[in-house]
């Protein structure tokens, strides 16, 4: 019952809120923050009883839910963690009271809906890490994308519709391809049990394998279908942008891991490839991107192409050190992002501009913003001692293994993100104060320390201990890492000619 309490209580206390008067800012936000706290703590339990050398599934609650009809296959509301979910529940727990304490600073009006919707996308994206059932797991990541919808339709900025519905139209295109993957995949095995699908050593159909791995693709996005991302960012609110940084993108990489490698490891291999130069090409040309942007906003959005495409790269590296450093770096990517993300929304709060020719010479009147803003630029660009290094260093050792070439594509894209990042910090922080306006502002406050601190604290520790996460997937990871051996030890078993054939050709 722990996994259906940590799922549901966000849904509780969403519930809650739309009973309560919404005259009552205060109060509405205190059940929020409470109600994320809490869920948070649970995530911390949940990661320290976790046992990371067991390779299955830990804490699993099931029970019976429905059949459906024309082929009498039970589904089941199944909840359950294991390696390669247990970081993002964490990471979603961590976030969400922080997302709920950065909403005091940014929404004014409408705050009773603003909170509801939070809630009920924090029970979506929880859902969909913990489902083991595909109707479950289809049901969640539907939940989960309806809230970012009125969140950035509401409360976004000035281009806000057109934002939403280049969001909308590419996220149900994915979901309605996913979906037709879905009932093939259960009618064809007469299951929709997730545990059971992965425990198939057969080769699943490769057409399935592709119906999935489009709509995760376009989710993370993976290059061609980048284009709603940073649109959708600019326009969100900062809570809105941290969120869809820091989890929604991660749903995209957990279903291509999850519902592509681990349950297509035949397709998955024969892939490859593909993916190998769709996530290399990303670093570059999203570094690229970030490079032409005027929008402090904008330019981070954009280095969201660049850095999940390490991901990507680490993950269909198919080796040790890229599986790891993959899962490892979303955590990573949620963490500097959303920092990011944060200092962002703090100085736009400010100032009310996002562009970089209007910043100049922070440094001198907002010390501490200056201080929060250095590290978690030092954590994106990678500096050894903080998390960004350990999973781009992993990744890149995994994809030498498996390609030289595109690991050193990966390289150079680690090069144009400090360039574009550390010309960002310099255009912001220092040099002579430009503007006059600028002399005037407050630095951070208490509550936007308090913001900071936790996720600063994290990238530290993960920069110094970064087994402390790395040991809870090993499990998992090196299961599978050893199920895609097999695959293709077998593929190469069948490539052989055999000695038989060998004897009569000569």
């Amino acid at each position: 019952m722990g996994l259906v309490a940590l799922t549901f209580l966000p849904l509780a206390a969403a519930v809650v809120i739309a009973l309560l008067p919404g005259r009552n800012a205060a109060l509405l936000r205190a059940v929020a923050f409470f109600a994320t706290t809490l869920v948070a703590g649970m995530g911390a339990g949940l990661f320290v009883d976790f046992e990371g050398g067991v390779p299955g599934l830990q804490s699993v609650y099931e029970s019976a839910w429905f059949t459906l009809p024309g082929a009498d296959v039970p589904v089941h509301f199944r909840l359950g963690v294991d390696g390669i979910s247990i970081l993002m529940v964490v990471l979603t727990a961590i976030l969400m009271p922080l997302v709920v304490l950065s909403s005091y600073g940014h929404v004014k009006e409408r705050v009773k809906e603003f909170l509801f919707w939070l809630l009920v996308m924090e029970t979506g994206m929880l859902g969909v890490f913990l489902a083991l059932d595909l109707v479950l797991f289809y049901f969640f990541w539907e939940v989960s994308l309806v809230p970012l919808y009125f969140l950035v339709g509401i409360w976004g900025s000035d281009r806000r519709l057109y934002a939403t519905v280049k969001f909308f139209l590419y996220t149900v295109a994915g979901s309605l391809v996913m979906l037709v993957g879905v009932i093939e995949l259960i009618y064809s095995q007469g299951t929709s049990d997730v545990g059971a699908l992965l425990a198939n050593t057969s080769e699943l159909p490769a057409w399935i394998f592709a119906s999935f791995a489009l709509a995760f693709a376009i989710k993370v996005p993976v290059i061609p279908f980048h284009t709603w991302l940073a649109d959708a960012h600019t326009e969100a609110p900062t809570s809105g942008s941290v969120l869809l940084a820091g989890v929604l993108l991660k749903m995209g990489t957990y279903g291509l891991l999850r519902f592509g490698i681990q349950m297509f490891p035949h397709a998955a291999v024969d892939a490859a490839p593909l993916f190998l130069a769709l996530g290399a090409i990303g670093i570059v040309y999203g570094a690229l991107l970030a490079m032409a942007q005027t929008d402090l906003k904008r330019l981070i959005a954009c280095s969201s192409v660049s850095h999940l495409g390490f991901v990507v790269l680490g993950m269909f590296a198919l080796t040790q050190a890229g599986l790891r450093g993959g899962v490892l770096q979303m955590v990573n990517h949620g963490i500097s992002t959303g920092l990011l993300f944060l200092l962002v929304g703090m100085v736009y709060e400010r100032t009310h501009t996002r562009e970089l020719d209007r910043f100049g010479g922070l440094a001198a009147t907002m010390p501490l913003f200056a201080l929060f803003f250095v590290i978690t630029v030092l954590s994106s660009v990678g500096l050894p001692g903080l998390n960004g290094f350990v999973g781009e260093y992993m990744i890149l050792l995994g994809t030498f293994e498996a390609s030289p070439l595109w690991s050193v594509v990966g390289v150079t894209g680690v090069i144009f993100g400090a360039i574009y990042l550390l010309r960002a910090t310099r255009k912001v922080l220092f040099g002579p104060v430009v503007h006059e306006s600028n002399r005037r502002l407050a630095d951070l406050n208490g509550r936007e320390i308090a913001l900071m601190a936790p996720l600063v604290l994290l990238a530290v520790w993960i920069g110094v201990r970064p087994n402390t996460f790395i040991g809870k997937t090993a499990g998992t990871l090196d299961a599978l890492q050893r199920r895609i051996e097999d695959v293709r030890g077998a593929g190469d078993s069948a490539a052989a000619p055999s000695p038989i054939v060998e004897e009569e050709q000569g």
